[in-house]
């Protein structure tokens, strides 16, 4: 029998997606944001609302890179999500992180974070049903050491998902079937 419980954001796993800007001096700007998703093969959206620094940033600057949190880095993507870009503009300093300007869009790459999606912004939806920031995407780039046969190795990835039930990070990993095959048993 279910027992109903009071979260209404329960759906889970929840990615942590780090959102690298420039502010308006040249510094980086990170947050973290769970509330992200893919509309479609080259765009992506993300639910954040227009009073955090990241989204002035990446109105005023036309782009941003979105990097995959992993295991290694549980520490500091908590950091990005716990210290605000409006409260602390120079919290990028103090990660340790370091960083490479995009090629294609105004925005920073993570060093230290296997994979990153360069993306251009195309609007902000701030309607009651918009999406928020909606970007398409450039270019992903992934780490050697995380690929396997051409593509991403999950396992070797050790991204990490939020937890919204306890507010805990678990590590990702550990392939259990084979998309698009095994339902097709049951035809």
């Amino acid at each position: 029998m279910k027992q109903q419980i009071k979260t209404t954001e329960a759906i889970f796993p929840m990615p942590v997606l780090l959102i690298s800007t420039f502010n308006e001096d040249g510094t980086v700007d990170v947050m973290n944001a769970a509330w992200g998703t893919m509309l479609d093969r080259d765009k992506v959206a993300l639910n954040l609302t227009e009073t955090h620094r990241t989204v002035q940033n990446i109105k005023a600057r036309r782009g941003f890179v979105i990097h995959i949190a992993d295991a290694k880095h549980t520490v500091e993507a908590d950091f990005f999500g716990v210290v605000s870009g409006n409260k602390d503009p120079g919290k990028f300093s103090k990660s340790g992180m370091t960083f490479v300007r995009s090629e294609l869009v105004d925005a920073p790459i993570i060093n230290e974070l296997p994979i990153a999606m360069e993306c251009e912004f195309i609007e902000y939806q701030n309607d009651a049903t918009g999406m928020g920031v909606i970007g398409r995407v450039l270019r992903t780039s992934v780490e050697e050491a995380v690929m396997k046969d051409g593509t991403v190795d999950v396992d070797a990835l050790e991204a990490i998902a939020f937890d919204p039930y306890t507010h805990g990070y678990y590590r990702v990993g550990g392939r259990v079937g084979n998309a698009f095959k095994d339902g097709l048993g049951l035809k």
